[in-house]
């Protein structure tokens, strides 16, 4: 297949994708959103017109605010996000919203979170995160453990790491830009969505090995001897159809959840569309080649 031949010019574009996406991390840094940093998250619908951001953000400087987050809700709202506060500027906070009465508002949502909590969660994060990516290496070393020519378990493994590693930093480089320009905070919801996207990923990749694992066993008994890079192009040829259209189906899916959802939601879903995205590109252009080149790699060591 014409991926595996031209792997390196995948390679290229995967390497751009993963260096943009570090620097943008490194330029812009993340937004972390009160889950992990503490603080209170409201949300105010208003009865007639609302307030401009400007007018907003003088009226929270005012009562004593800093730091904080302001985004445009459906239904006539806007969505609050601020570092800890006081007993009396949470007691306050309805007017303050409501700019003395100026504009009339309604409290839909009101959260708040301590900052040891928020610390908490933000390690438990990382710890699933990690975990995650252990249990996947361990358990596709153990799947394919059979599999020891040309290529041992372990390397399906780690090159599906890998895999995920890059389907990770790229959201996170894409947040890092989104938190930049529109001022977009990571939560844990952010979290659920990379956990969500590395099952996603995961399962993908390891159709593509199945398959490759199924041919290799078929030439081992016709007693046909087949060059690895063939094996691995018609592998993936045989299974690319199937994962573009499983992707382009959550795909159409999340859109419509982005679009019409909760503006509560559409975090989640965009940093699961990009996942995915990612994700999809990263099964087909970037695992199975990266198999092809190892094996070529054990062949000139020998």
């Amino acid at each position: 297949m014409l991926i595996v031949t031209y792997r390196n010019v995948f390679f290229a574009i995967t390497g751009l994708f993963v260096v943009v996406s570090i620097a943008a991390v490194l330029i812009f840094g993340l937004k972390l959103g009160t889950d992990f940093t503490g603080g209170v998250l409201a949300e105010a619908r208003y009865e007639n017109s609302r307030p401009s951001v400007e007018e907003l953000s003088v009226s929270l400087r005012e009562a004593g605010y800093s730091g904080f987050a302001i985004r445009e809700a459906k239904d006539n709202g806007y969505i609050v996000r601020a570092g800890n506060i006081s007993s009396e500027m949470r007691a306050s906070l309805p007017q303050t919203l409501s700019i003395n009465g100026a504009y009339p508002a309604t409290m839909e949502r009101f959260s708040e979170i301590g900052p040891t909590i928020g610390v908490e969660l933000r390690n438990k994060s990382l710890i699933a995160i990690s975990l995650v990516l252990l249990a996947i290496l361990l358990y596709i070393a153990l799947v394919f453990r059979k599999v020891s020519k040309p290529v041992s378990s372990w390397i399906y493994g780690l090159i599906a790491l890998v895999t995920l590693v890059h389907d990770v930093i790229v959201p996170i480089g894409f947040f890092a830009v989104l938190g930049y320009v529109f001022g977009a905070q990571v939560d844990t919801l952010f979290v659920t969505a990379v956990l969500t996207i590395l099952g996603f990923s995961v399962h993908d990749t390891i159709v593509v090995f199945d398959r490759v694992r199924e041919n290799l066993r078929l030439n081992h008994e016709a007693n046909r001897r087949e060059d690895f890079e063939l094996t691995a192009g018609r592998s993936l040829q045989q299974t690319f159809v199937r994962s573009v259209n499983t992707s382009v189906t959550v795909l159409i899916s999340l859109g419509v959840l982005f679009f019409v959802g909760p503006e509560s939601t559409q975090d989640f879903a965009l940093t699961l569309i990009v996942g995915i995205i990612a994700g999809t590109f990263s099964s087909i252009a970037l695992a199975t080649p990266l198999l092809v080149t190892v094996e070529k790699w054990r062949r000139k060591d020998k």
